[in-house]
């Protein structure tokens, strides 16, 4: 049965919008939530932040977010496939 799902992307310059997460398979990584996927990249954020307090990162770096969520379908067989 197919379903919804949600993936983190980041644009590149040679391959444009690839998934940031695989798992040990090679497959992308799924959310349930649009939010939960948000949380993920919040939380990397956040780590960003501690990393520039602590002296580890710039600050303009420590702030840029180039992540984003895309909707997704999830396969029967566990494929992904981009809504759009």
């Amino acid at each position: 049965m197919e379903r919804t799902g949600y993936c983190i992307y980041v644009n590149t310059v040679c391959d444009g919008s690839v998934p940031v997460e695989r798992d040990e398979q090679g497959n992308r990584v799924t959310y349930l939530t649009r939010a939960d996927a948000e949380k993920v990249i919040a939380e990397d954020a956040i780590e960003r932040l501690r990393q520039f307090l602590d002296g580890e990162r710039e600050f303009d770096d420590a702030l840029t977010i180039e992540e984003y969520v895309t909707e997704v379908r999830v396969l029967a067989e566990g494929s992904v496939v981009d809504a759009a």
